[in-house]
């Protein structure tokens, strides 16, 4: 896949675009386009000269190539999320290409949205999170306070380079302190679950997650990725299959929700290393990365269960989502 197949807008082009039309075309005050996408309101004010100045805002709203304002706006509504990114990817595009796709376009999102004030969790083990870390750029001013992990990252070495690699390098670049779960994602039984939970480096890392503003998360299918599958933290085949059984559609931080998004119960919550489903969800702001026709399914269970407020895709698997 070369350049010429894929225009692909950066993030401050896109929002640019956004908050032209929410506030042109939609009648938004800037207040409310600061409080529903969680940045400042002086930047929706520079943001609307700059769209200015580029030749976005003119008597009517001009979509720069790469962006789907249109479509997003459909999405968003559809599900009521705050904001949906879709991003631009070839119609024959491999689902690594897809991946790569997201990584570039939530690096983007995020840069360009990022308070300085943040505390953000990040799940461990998805590919399309640290395709995004890949991609991103250093930021000056830092982009937040701490990154913490949102299930455990210890596991076979390998793997496990992977899980601290998505950590430890997305703080760096936004110039954040990084939070470490010292406990593996799973565990054998739900004594030894019960137990860790009490030590005191768990009692602080739970402490960390209810503080946090800004969740990022890559929506998994039920089926792990290689890298989980060879962590040592993946489900076993036999867990797998009872989880299809009562309707698994897929997971955010191993919790597992059918496609209608409601959560999956049952004896293996009581051995998952994670930020508890209740304190997920009281997260501000929640971004799910995921795409491709693999995940279809997982992506509408994240939606309709409101378990993200925001969602980051590809063009061909949000028009999907619509015309479903």
């Amino acid at each position: 896949m070369t350049q010429n197949t894929i225009r692909q807008a950066d993030g401050q082009t896109r929002l640019m675009t956004k908050i032209a039309r929410m506030y042109h075309e939609h009648g938004l005050r800037q207040a409310e386009i600061a409080r529903q996408l969680s940045i400042s309101q002086a930047k929706v004010s520079r943001l609307l000269k700059r769209a200015e100045q580029a030749g976005i805002i003119r008597t009517i709203v001009t979509a720069a190539p790469g962006v789907y304002a249109e479509l997003e706006e459909e999405i968003e509504k559809r599900f009521g999320l705050n904001e949906a990114v879709v991003v631009d990817v070839d119609p024959e595009a491999s689902e690594q290409d897809i991946l790569a796709a997201i990584g570039a376009g939530a690096a983007g999102y995020l840069e360009a949205s990022f308070s300085g004030r943040d505390r953000i969790g990040v799940s461990s083990w998805s590919q399309t999170v640290l395709a995004m870390v890949d991609r991103m750029r250093p930021l000056n001013p830092r982009g937040a306070e701490e990154v913490v992990q949102l299930l455990g990252g210890v596991g076979a070495p390998e793997a496990q380079s992977h899980s601290n690699r998505i950590l430890g390098e997305f703080a760096r670049m936004i110039g954040a302190e990084a939070v470490y779960v010292p406990a593996p994602g799973i565990v054998a039984t739900r004594e030894i679950h019960a137990s860790l939970m009490q030590e005191a480096p768990m009692q602080e890392i739970t402490r960390h997650w209810r503080d946090l503003t800004v969740a990022i998360m890559g929506i998994g299918s039920i089926e792990p990725s290689a890298v989980l599958a060879t962590s040592g933290n993946a489900f076993s085949s036999g867990e797998i299959q009872r989880l299809a059984d009562a309707g698994a559609a897929g997971d955010i931080c191993h919790r597992i929700f059918r496609a209608d998004g409601s959560l999956v119960e049952g004896d293996h919550d009581d051995r998952i290393i994670a930020i508890q489903t209740d304190d997920l969800l009281r997260i501000p702001r929640r971004v799910g990365l995921a795409g491709g026709p693999r995940k279809r399914d997982a992506i509408r269970g994240a939606l309709e269960g409101r378990w993200i407020t925001t969602l980051i895709t590809d063009v061909h698997t949000a028009e999907a989502l619509v015309a479903e």
